[in-house]
């Protein structure tokens, strides 16, 4: 398989964006990558589900291309949230963690409903592989390879 060109690899993971996604691959110039994959916590249309769901840590995947070998280089960050007013403050969490992050934890409520059945009223699910997954997929799928880093240059 023919490795594709940084720049189609760009535009491979910009694609992956959608509104039904919790997630978006965005330019990662404010923070010296080629792009960095984050939760939409502080998009207004998923900020009430992240809140309702007590959200307190949310993470990064910032990610630089290798031309030369041909991999994409990721290293995860992890940021704090805290909520005022039903509204997300984040900030880098207190660990200054960077590396690379598994997690997921879920949770499901039920009670009685307005038609006074019994039954699952909310759930909820956050899986970092939900992020990860797709993008590893993409990166493969271009012909380059993922390597996540713990310590040292990303």
């Amino acid at each position: 398989m023919a490795r594709e060109s940084a720049a189609a690899l760009r535009e491979r993971l910009l694609g992956l964006n959608r509104d039904t996604a919790p997630w978006t691959v965005r330019d990662g110039a404010p923070e010296g990558v080629d792009l960095v994959a984050e939760w939409r916590i502080v998009d207004a249309e998923w900020y009430e589900i992240f809140a309702k769901a007590g959200t307190r840590r949310v993470f990064k995947v910032l990610m630089k291309f290798d031309e030369a070998q041909g991999v994409v280089r990721s290293a995860d960050q992890e940021w704090s949230v805290e909520w005022r007013a039903g509204t997300p403050d984040l900030s880098l969490a207190g660990s200054a963690f960077r590396g690379q992050q598994w997690e997921m934890s879920f949770e499901s409520v039920h009670a009685f409903r307005e038609d006074g059945s019994w039954g699952e009223v909310y759930s909820y699910k956050f899986n970092t592989g939900e992020l990860k997954g797709p993008l590893r997929k993409a990166v493969a799928e271009a012909g380059w390879g993922w390597k996540g880093v713990a310590f040292g240059r990303l």
